[in-house]
């Protein structure tokens, strides 16, 4: 056999795996690519090989790498996507409970040996941005860019908070640090929007 039909075979049962593991059809699976499910079948049945593009485009919907579409597997249990993703959904709570835990230490050790200071309350508006720090490391190592633009979004905006009112306590106005966010929130859209995927909104000529 021929190294591309052996290729092709590769592909195929990969496709095949992942878009099971996925809990999609051959026709789910053909409209969140825009190709026909004919052209699936095809591709999972070894008889092509899509092009560079659309392994692309796969390796992003599977969130694997274009490697993992190419090279043999063994036949090694695989972690569904949804088991998966529930571990990744613990993680990540657990990961934002310790900020918060942390702000409650803070909170009750600033209580105890410095009960004149009055505005205390300040450590949990602190560990909102740390919180979503903690989220948008997690969603750039596992790429889930819609997670990372709202972690992004929610900690430009609390972190000109933190600065706002810890300005207020202080004693100083200054609302204007706000103007910051604008600029800010327009590049993080620009940045992190995944805008291949939007083609999949235009009609098709």
């Amino acid at each position: 056999m021929e190294e591309q039909d052996l290729l092709a075979i590769t592909i195929g049962k990969n496709i095949t795996r992942l878009r099971r593991l996925s809990d999609m059809t051959q026709s789910d699976l053909a409209e969140r690519i825009n190709y026909s499910d004919k052209s699936i079948s095809k591709w999972e049945q070894g008889n092509g090989i899509p092009d560079v593009r659309i392994l692309v485009q796969l390796a992003e919907l599977f969130n694997v790498s274009v490697d993992d579409l190419v090279r043999e597997h063994n036949d090694a249990p695989v972690m569904p996507k949804r088991t998966r993703l529930r571990r990744r959904i613990v993680v990540t709570l657990l990961s934002v409970g310790l900020c918060w835990l942390a702000a409650v230490v803070a909170f009750v050790l600033i209580g105890i040996f410095a009960p004149s200071v009055r505005d205390k309350w300040l450590a949990f508006l602190y560990a909102v941005p740390v919180s979503a720090i903690v989220v948008l490391v997690f969603s750039c190592i596992w790429r889930y860019r819609w997670v990372r633009l709202s972690a992004i979004t929610v900690l430009v905006w609390t972190v000109l908070t933190c600065i706002y009112l810890t300005a207020h306590v202080l004693g100083a106005e200054i609302a204007l640090i706000y103007l910051i966010g604008i600029p800010l929130q327009v590049l993080a859209v620009i940045f992190f929007v995944p805008w291949k995927s939007l083609h999949l909104f235009v009609p098709k000529e």
